[in-house]
């Protein structure tokens, strides 16, 4: 088996392995977007208590550039797999731990200390899961199909969060608001502990990625951070670019939207989790597909179509979902589908950005600075602009200054469509490829 020559039924392990890893990351941004009235009132009492939520799940993001400074060279040097088996395991410990904390009426401040505790160490295992999974997959996959096997990578991201939100919505449906108010948010977060460990069997059974092994069994290069600020500057503001473009979207959409919406239009709980399930489940099935285009057309006329696409339509579509329930799911449905290029192709394009010796730790440097800064923050700036201005179109216009960003980063994308990952040169198609300044 050669890097240019993946067996099928490697394949297939590598994208179900990474897929449940990212699955047990979004499990936990799911349940912890879907239950955050209950978790304000847990954790958070009295006039400030939304505020206190959204800022639990922004710390959370605080740690990842730290941890991704730390995973990603190490990942480099040692191998993808080891880092990923660690990583899988410390998210998931960490998002069940929250299912046992006490609440605030019972041991007072420590309870939210708790929670910030707990998020923290959620946020540093995340700095080195996904660009970890990514990176792997990415690697580990035919190139002519990198796109659309990629995309299950993505798969696994909204799957994990539909099925956090699924988990709340069932317990809604079965228990009543004081019980969930009680004891019943505590379920989702508690089931994040089998999720992991059977994320932790797959990744285990895992050979490591081909084109890793073949870089460091011949070549032995040097890498780490100093290596990657010197020599791939571009590659490392690009990403972010792209990232910014990609996370305020992502995480305006699909964590901050519940609170948005109930406090907008007044949608109760149940209504706005199934809203985002639906929404969700539509994005879901289109994600292989859009993988496959990316395989057909190039990664970069997608994400130009993603872009021009949210910016065009974000105020549009945030107008209607202020006008009732069934408008609601068409804008987030169409706003959803618009994202999808993005989501679908990040496995495929990132990690392509950078030669093997650096491109764990350049994904997830350049990823989780601007996650950290621009994408866990979203709800949390979302929700305070509103709060201080009613300004209820603000998500749209943030959304839209995020696509500009990403707009500029996208002129500097080199196209990587079918270009092999092997060796130390950072690859590119030839003929399609921006070529550097």
């Amino acid at each position: 088996m050669t890097p240019r020559d993946p067996q099928p039924q490697q394949q297939r392990r590598s994208v179900a392995a990474a897929a449940m890893g990212n699955a047990t990351e979004w499990y936990d941004y799911g349940a912890y977007a879907a239950t955050a009235t209950y978790l304000t009132h847990a954790f958070f009492p009295g006039s400030l208590g939304t505020l206190g939520t959204l800022l639990g799940f922004a710390v959370s993001f605080a740690l990842r550039p730290l941890g991704g400074m730390w995973w990603g060279p190490l990942g480099d040097r040692i191998g993808r797999k080891a880092v990923m088996a660690i990583t899988i395991l410390l998210m998931a410990g960490a998002t069940g731990l929250i299912g046992v904390i006490p609440s605030h009426g019972s041991i007072g401040v420590l309870a939210p200390i708790a929670l910030i505790v707990l998020r923290v160490v959620q946020g540093f295992s995340t700095g080195g899961e996904y660009g970890g999974a990514a990176t792997y997959l990415a690697e580990s996959v035919d190139d002519r199909r990198r796109g659309f096997l990629g995309s299950f990578l993505e798969f696994g991201t909204l799957s994990g969060f539909i099925g956090g939100s699924a988990v709340v919505l069932l317990m809604q449906v079965l228990l009543t608001d004081s019980q969930m108010q009680a004891w019943g948010w505590r379920v989702p977060f508690l089931l994040a502990l089998p999720l992991g460990l059977v994320g932790w069997y797959l990744r285990t059974r895992l050979e490591e990625s081909p084109v890793f092994t073949e870089v460091s069994e011949h070549e032995h290069p040097k890498g780490g951070l100093l290596l990657l600020i010197t020599d791939y500057r571009r590659e490392l503001l690009t990403l972010a670019g792209l990232v910014i473009a990609l996370n305020v979207v992502n995480y305006t959409l699909l964590a901050y939207m519940p609170t948005y919406l109930h406090g907008t239009i007044g949608l109760g709980n149940s209504q706005t989790t199934a809203m985002v399930l639906i929404g969700q489940l539509v994005m879901a099935l289109v994600l292989p597909i859009s993988g496959g285009l990316s395989d057909l057309f190039g990664r970069r006329p997608m994400w130009l179509f993603s872009l021009v696409g949210l910016a065009v339509m974000s105020i549009p579509m945030f107008w209607l979902m202020g006008k009732g329930v069934g408008w609601a799911i068409v804008g987030f449905v169409v706003l959803g589908l618009l994202y999808v290029p993005q989501l679908s192709t990040i496995s495929a394009t990132f990690p392509a950005m950078f030669p093997t010796h650096v491109r764990y730790a350049g994904f997830a440097l350049s990823y989780n600075v601007s996650t950290a800064i621009f994408g866990g923050t979203a709800p949390l700036i979302n929700q305070w602009v509103i709060d201080r201005t009613h300004w209820d179109l603000f998500p749209a216009y943030f959304m839209i200054g995020s696509c500009v960003v990403g707009l500029v980063a996208w002129f500097f994308l080199r196209e990587t469509r079918g270009a092999s990952l092997r060796g130390t040169e950072t690859p590119a198609t030839g003929e399609l490829a921006v070529q550097s300044s």
